[in-house]
């Protein structure tokens, strides 16, 4: 075999090869921490990119689950799933920044690499960038006339989806948040392993298709979704309203309701998924086990030995 045929077999193997999950672990934190050392007005852009991203998942969840009523609960739950994950794809190929997997700096946080001003500062940007770039999407595809389609069943769907996520106590939806972001941050992890377009596509649909379909609570998705809900409720366009279900009740879909039994709450849930759980588990588990591990193989290395 010539020399240009021994290259090609060596990349196509290595094409197949994931790294190690502490290597895994390694890429994780660098990327995390080269995201937070980025200049404020750069991060505040991508995180806007990302708030966008995530509603045209939600955009898509939408349209998806219009007339879905006449399929079985759970099939149409994770039909809804499998497309919402358009949205953290795109994230992830792009490299924008979302609040909830920006969550897990508390990697380079807790490995003394990252100053927690500097972390602290990184979370509000970024949070203010998904919120903007949600509520611009938001507000776009209210005044394009989209939530009349489907003879009012578009806007229903929101309406619907926006009373269940603020029916919900503050305890639950705290709990919801964070078992949303563990999913949101092991599509993130596993999104690392990926070398294509593809794999980071596939790595990120099952976990993000679990975390919808089972319900859980996502702050930036709901930063699109619910003050889109507000608008519609506001319109009250007939059509709308005709098509939500019998029970719903929207008067409950209030400012308050969203800020207090919503977003609040979920935000504090998604920092414990995925900076507590994930971030800070995987430290401990990967990083600092390996640093450990080294310094002790390096010493023993080093000792003298005995004759």
């Amino acid at each position: 075999m010539d020399e240009n045929g021994v290259q090609w077999e060596v990349g196509f193997r290595l094409s197949f090869m994931i790294p190690s999950p502490s290597e895994i672990a390694d890429l994780a934190e660098e990327g995390l921490l080269k995201k937070a050392m980025t200049p404020w007005g750069t991060t505040f852009v991508s995180a806007m990119f990302a708030g966008a991203l995530i509603a045209i998942g939600f955009i898509f969840y939408t349209t998806s689950q219009v007339g879905a009523e006449a399929l079985p609960y759970g099939v149409a739950k994770v039909l809804g799933g499998v497309v919402f994950s358009t949205g953290l794809a795109l994230v992830i190929i792009l490299g924008a920044d979302l609040f909830t997997s920006t969550t897990m700096t508390l990697m380079p946080g807790v490995d003394r690499r990252l100053p927690w001003g500097r972390l602290l500062a990184h979370w509000g940007v970024v949070y203010l960038g998904n919120f903007f770039g949600s509520l611009l999407v938001a507000i776009t595809i209210f005044l394009s006339g989209t939530p009349h389609t489907g003879h009012g069943g578009w806007g229903a769907v929101v309406i619907s989806a926006s009373v269940s996520k603020v029916s919900h106590t503050p305890v639950e939806a705290f709990f919801l948040g964070i078992l949303c972001n563990v999913l949101v941050c092991l599509a993130v992890w596993a999104g690392y392993a990926g070398k294509s377009v593809t794999d980071k596509m596939v790595a990120v649909t099952l976990p993000i298709a679990v975390f919808v379909a089972s319900g859980f609570e996502h702050s930036v998705a709901n930063m699109f979704m619910l003050p889109l809900g507000l608008m519609i409720k506001a319109e009250g366009n007939p059509e709308v309203m005709a098509a939500i279900a019998n029970g719903t009740d929207v008067d409950a879909l209030t400012v308050p309701a969203v800020l207090l039994s919503n977003l609040l709450p979920v935000t504090l849930g998604n920092i414990v998924g995925g900076g507590v759980f994930i971030g800070l588990g995987m430290f401990i588990w990967h990083r600092r086990g390996s640093y450990r591990k080294t310094a002790e193989a390096s010493a023993r290395y080093r000792a003298p030995r005995e004759e």
